[in-house]
């Protein structure tokens, strides 16, 4: 099946030149772009994409407020953050706001397309080693919140298993470190999304953090 994607950044050059690119592979379609927040709502709510490339910097509305907003369509599309810089404090508030990862705008085509296709599919975090580091950054900077109610839902296996996703482990990763099969793996990772009331891993990690589960390293 095609995974259909919606590009918006305000810069022309830069929203086409996407789309031109990601047009190139048989199994992308490209079913809208936006010049804004605002107008990246409205056609993502008009065509109902499987992805979103969503800058953040943008007019009438930036691209965190319009992640947040997508949270409430009825098909939720996941959202790729565009950003110059690895260590973007907007990106953890994208994040935080529902995005499920993050590309560099000087990503080489092979790996937009790589990116394109892993978060389409729900699998795991992009770019783990950066993605971790931002997490862990901004996370130490923020208070943590409460853990009553969020994680207390979870087995103890399941929270060592969040644990280890907040680390950045892989499915096969986890599963030679738990002495299981993958499939048992995908199933603690489904049913803690589920008690969370999590999409994907990305905001699992970033739950992790927030809650205090994992605490970011230092130095």
């Amino acid at each position: 099946m095609s995974i259909r994607i919606v590009v918006a950044d305000d810069h022309e050059i830069v929203r086409f030149g996407y789309a031109g690119l990601l047009a190139t592979q048989a199994d992308f379609t490209v079913v809208g772009t936006a010049r804004d927040g605002a107008e990246a709502v409205r056609v993502c709510g008009e065509e109902s994409p499987d992805v979103v490339l969503m800058d953040v910097r943008m007019p009438v509305m930036d691209g965190i407020e319009a992640i947040a907003r997508l949270q409430n369509c009825p098909v939720v599309p996941r959202v790729l953050v565009l950003t110059t810089f690895d260590l973007d404090e907007h990106v953890y508030d994208a994040l935080a706001a529902g995005a499920s990862g993050f590309l560099l705008k000087d990503v080489t085509a092979e790996r937009l397309f790589e990116a394109v296709r892993v978060v389409a599919a729900g699998e795991a975090l992009l770019a783990p080693g950066i993605t971790r580091r931002l997490i862990a950054e901004f996370a130490r900077l923020r208070p943590k919140a409460p853990t009553q109610g969020k994680l207390d839902a979870l087995t103890p296996r399941e929270t060592d298993v969040l644990r280890l996703l907040a680390e950045g482990l892989s499915n096969p990763e986890l599963a030679t470190r738990l002495h299981v099969g993958e499939e048992t793996v995908k199933t603690h990772v489904s049913r803690i999304l589920s008690k969370l009331g999590l999409r994907d891993r990305t905001q699992a990690v970033v739950m992790a953090y927030e809650t205090g589960l994992v605490v970011p390293r230092t130095g």
